[in-house]
């Protein structure tokens, strides 16, 4: 079979001829459809994350969708994390606990696509944050896989108003097609003026705010929620540290909460992933993302490495 193969950590995978995985202990061989090159991916073959070096060879992808004994499914993998391989390959051997059986008729690239990135914007939501129809949210970094779906994901939940916070023009794009009801520039660290635009960009103090970013983002977006109001961070994109004044923590007794997909049961991301592909079916959930054949994989991972790709880049290993 055709894989991706990281061969040195901090290099880009090469595409070679593998042997079809031998499926272990009660696990089962999916034809790979669609996997994803995701921020995970990238960070494990860099050969510095917090997993430590990966042994390689490996074949990356912590995810990805196909056909598994005729049924169509998601799954996830330990790839770059553990010993093994991932989804970038023709083939993939996959425990049965980190399968999940899609919708008849759900498309395997959109799934893909949306993935994990879908499973926390909903999780963080929902599930962490406890939105309530009605109310208002903010999602920030709304021009990435996470915000766009959140941003949609928070009016299926039943947000009555959704200001969206994106730092570049493309990005802010993406959040206004993601259905935003306001974008506000996030192209500067000065808290104080990105508080004065949230201000004018919501209805109102906003009850929920949805942040893969940190730093000033955060901070002023925490300056727009009401008394009780909820931050929920589940990244650091923008700085690993956040400048929130404690007067504003105390003053509106402020509820900071983390979130991470790594807390989930599987069974809680078994529903989330069914859901995520559900929304996607009834065309109310679809993120930018771009195709391309599993032969091109080097390429495509250089540029999804330097955000030069229109979305989240999807290799396909049926396509020429």
């Amino acid at each position: 079979m055709r894989a991706a193969q990281i061969v040195e950590p901090g290099r880009p995978p090469l595409v070679a001829d593998l042997p079809v995985p031998v499926a272990g202990p009660g696990e089962t061989l999916v034809e790979v459809g669609a996997a994803p090159i995701t921020p995970l991916d990238l960070l494990c073959a860099s050969g510095t994350s917090y997993f430590g070096r990966p042994g390689t060879p490996y074949v990356p992808g912590v995810q990805g969708a196909g056909v598994a004994d005729g049924r169509p499914v998601w799954f996830a993998t330990s790839a770059g994390m553990a010993p093994g391989d991932g989804s970038m390959a023709q083939v993939a051997a996959v425990h049965p606990r980190d399968l999940v059986e899609l919708p008849a008729g759900a498309d395997p690239i959109a799934v893909a696509a949306l993935g994990l990135s879908a499973v926390a914007a909903h999780m963080a939501l929902t599930w962490r944050g406890e939105l309530a129809p009605g109310e208002q949210v903010v999602v920030l970094g709304a021009g990435g896989v996470v915000g766009q779906a959140a941003v949609q994901l928070a009016r299926v939940a039943g947000a009555r108003r959704v200001v969206a916070g994106a730092r570049s023009p493309a990005a802010r794009e993406r959040a206004r097609k993601a259905g935003a009801d306001a974008v506000v520039a996030l192209d500067t660290d000065d808290v104080a003026a990105l508080t004065a635009r949230f201000a004018e960009a919501c209805d109102g103090p906003a009850d929920l705010v949805l942040d893969p970013l940190f730093g000033a983002p955060a901070a002023a977006a925490a300056r727009a929620l009401r008394p009780g109001g909820r931050l929920v961070n589940l990244g650091s994109s923008a700085d690993e540290t956040c400048p929130i004044d404690s007067s504003t923590l105390r003053g509106k007794s402020l509820r900071l909460l983390g979130y991470t997909n790594n807390e989930l049961t599987p069974e809680q991301r078994a529903a989330a992933i069914v859901h995520v592909a559900e929304q996607s079916m009834a065309g109310r959930l679809s993120v930018a993302y771009e195709t391309v054949p599993l032969e091109d994989a080097g390429a495509a991972w250089q540029r999804q490495a330097t955000g030069s790709a229109s979305g989240r880049i999807v290799l396909v290993p049926g396509a020429a």
